[in-house]
């Protein structure tokens, strides 16, 4: 595995790109409210990516071996859609989360990031899903810094949401990124602590724990992209990208709008 060390040019970049992302989420969050449909945030998205930040919108046409080319600008995945929500005609209804993924490119570097965004009013178990799950995030990300390895992320990150009764995705996980979408390394969301790749100053990887509430299990719609829970229950995603750097870490997907990092306790 070749796991590409970033040069300081390339991180100044990266930071550009993570910026860029998290202002699309800030952007769009108003909008995304009861009655509007998951297609009219794509286009809102789209439009803002390329007409205002002069970016380009990394998954449109994506297309990695074994997939049809992914149709739309953003990933938009609602209630028991776990990941890869294609925008579509259906409409936001009070009660829903959703989560909104965001990729752009800017000066051939990609900046990834995704938040959860509650309808209206969610219930309790929404609520808390969606909280637990960006505590979960928060924990791998606090692990990182040289001399950690890939496994602490994963254990740490496995031990919080499974402590608070959900179940963490095995098949999707986190992935290097720079000039490329994916990179090595696979940024597991479950593991053992003390094993994996040791962490090295330079590298750049996202962190993106989907978690649900009830069993692990997917499967992937006839559409080829849309991944659901298996037993229908709620699942929350949120993603970070994130610099390793020589004392610890630097969040990348950072914007005026980014929630704040939470107190955490184990």
């Amino acid at each position: 595995m070749t796991v590409h060390l970033k040069s300081p040019d390339e991180i100044e970049k990266m930071r550009v790109a993570g910026r860029l992302a998290s202002e699309v989420l800030d952007y769009i969050a108003p909008f995304v409210k009861p009655g509007v449909t998951t297609d009219e945030l794509d286009k809102l998205c789209h439009d803002y990516m390329v007409n205002v930040q002069d970016t380009v919108p990394a998954p449109l046409n994506y297309a990695p071996p074994g997939y049809s080319p992914y149709p739309k600008s953003i990933c938009t995945s609602v209630n028991h859609q776990v990941c890869h929500g294609i925008p579509g005609h259906k409409r936001l209804k009070s009660g829903d989360i959703v989560n909104i993924d965001v990729t752009v490119i800017k000066d051939g570097y990609h900046g990834d990031t995704s938040r959860m965004y509650l309808i209206g009013e969610p219930g309790i178990q929404a609520k808390r899903l969606c909280k637990v799950t960006y505590e979960a995030m928060w924990h791998g990300i606090e692990i990182i810094k040289p001399g950690k390895r890939l496994g602490d992320i994963g254990h740490a990150i496995q031990q919080y949401a499974e402590g608070h009764g959900y179940s963490v995705v095995r098949e999707f996980c986190g992935h290097g990124i720079g000039a490329k979408f994916h990179e090595e390394p696979q940024v597991l969301h479950y593991g053992r602590a003390g094993t994996g790749l040791e962490l090295k100053a330079g590298m750049i990887f996202t962190v993106e724990p989907m978690i649900n509430a009830g069993k692990p299990q997917i499967r992937q719609l006839a559409d080829g992209w849309t991944i659901v829970t298996k037993d229908h229950s709620l699942s929350a995603q949120w993603e970070h990208t994130v610099l390793v750097t020589e004392t610890g870490y630097e969040v990348l997907t950072q914007s005026g709008g980014t929630p704040p990092q939470p107190t955490l306790h184990s």
